[in-house]
């Protein structure tokens, strides 16, 4: 359960700009990534209590979504979505020969410390409770930022950015703040998953992290609230429940990503919306329904 958690928080940050910005990166790893070992690092070496490691490992993120996000936007589409993987590529060298990232070992031993100098997080029900309360607080924040008027800007921006700056609106802007806060956020989820595993390892960043993520927002429904929740449900059940299949548990992931893209264009959650707006459209109105036209009234 805290891994889904975990992940279905890097979901929902990846959608914020997938979904709602039609922004597609295929590098988001490098944010889960460098966040885990810098908040690893933080609480192992430099003794840091677990929230400042963590606060530690999503500002790192933060820091490197702004100057990616900031050369990444200034293309769209696949170009803008090379950018990305090229940084990422970058990031993964880096976290692959830096001395402190521990090489191909990874950072082991993270300890997972007392959370305010009071909270054992050794203890399953306490470090249960902190993941769930770092997921319910990230989705909130996602679900007002998706309501709010900058949400409502960002999402004018992927219909129709032409017709958004004429309207006044600093588009790159709002993209390179819609891209620091996904960063940000996934960072979040990167450092929590460190404190929560342990380890940070370079699985975190390498590129089938970010193909991994982009499955979990595609399977639930890219632009749905809750679609990423699903999907990160759904994928992180499918590898726990099908480990002793090794590999074919990749190909498995394939095979209904295919279906899914088949079947379900707007994901599980994007379909049954769909389909809840079709049956109210296709139902009439209950008073209306109630109601008898009038007798014509006699000559």
């Amino acid at each position: 359960m805290m891994k889904a958690m975990i992940f279905a928080l890097f979901a929902c940050a990846f959608n914020l700009i997938a979904g709602y910005g039609k922004l597609v990166s295929f590098g988001h790893a490098m944010f889960l990534g460098s966040a885990g070992y810098v908040c690893g690092h933080a609480a192992k070496i430099w003794g840091l209590t677990p929230e400042l490691a963590i606060l530690a490992g999503t500002a790192t993120a933060a820091l490197l979504g702004l100057a990616s996000g900031w050369l990444a936007i200034r293309r769209s589409g696949i170009y803008f979505a090379m950018v990305t993987l090229a940084f990422a590529q970058m990031i993964y060298f880096v976290a692959l020969q830096a001395p402190f990232t521990g090489g191909e070992d990874g950072l082991q031993g993270v300890p997972r410390g007392l959370l305010f100098g009071l909270v054992d997080l050794s203890r399953p029900a306490n470090l249960y409770a902190f993941v769930l309360a770092i997921f319910l607080g990230g989705f909130f924040l996602i679900m007002r930022l998706v309501g709010s008027p900058f949400g409502r800007v960002l999402k004018a921006i992927s219909d129709h950015e032409p017709r958004a700056q004429s309207l006044g609106f600093e588009t790159s802007r709002y993209k390179l703040v819609a891209f620091t806060l996904s960063a940000a956020l996934s960072g979040l989820a990167g450092s929590t998953k460190a404190i929560v595993s342990q380890i940070a390892s370079l699985t975190d960043a390498h590129w089938s992290m970010s193909g991994e993520i982009l499955l979990m927002t595609f399977l639930g429904g890219v632009g749905t609230l809750y679609g990423p929740v699903v999907g990160a449900f759904i994928v992180v059940a499918m590898q726990n429940y099908l480990a002793a299949l090794g590999q074919w548990v990749t190909v498995i992931h394939g095979l209904i990503f295919v279906l899914c893209v088949l079947a379900f264009r707007r994901g599980i959650v994007g379909e049954l919306i769909e389909f809840w707006h079709r049956r109210r459209q296709a139902s009439p109105p209950a008073d209306a329904a109630r109601q008898t036209p009038a007798a014509a009234p006699a000559e």
